[in-house]
């Protein structure tokens, strides 16, 4: 089964930094566009960064600009999140997604989510 699998997350104190991984399989996610998002209680889930198939180009949202940085790694089949500088706003469930270049296909994939907390 296509399976993209969410890890790194934990707790970490105001300022500090976290690493988060996206690993995927039984899929091609070099043909992929990546995103990760995060849902925080109460709220609802929100586009954080995206990067596209190839690497070539980035897109964050403007809370996190200059702060996390989104890479991928096709040989690896792995992306990640680096979030530096983090405030205890950050604090949510961290997902991963990757979707299909073509999006007419409609081959989109989530991962579990990882937690991330921000707190002394």
């Amino acid at each position: 089964q296509v399976q993209l699998v969410e890890s790194g997350g934990g707790l970490v104190q105001p300022g500090g930094s976290l690493r988060l991984s996206c690993a995927a399989f039984r899929f091609t996610f070099s043909r992929y566009t990546m995103s990760w998002y995060r849902q925080a209680p109460g709220k609802e889930r929100e586009l954080v960064a995206s990067i596209t198939n190839d690497g070539t180009s980035t897109n964050y949202a403007e809370s996190v600009k200059g702060r996390f940085t989104i890479s991928r790694d096709n040989a690896k089949n792995t992306g990640y999140l680096q979030m530096n500088s983090l405030v205890p706003e950050g604090t949510a469930v961290y997902y991963c997604n990757a979707r299909h270049v073509i999006t007419a296909w409609g081959f989109d994939y989530w991962g579990q989510g990882t937690q991330v907390t921000v707190s002394s």
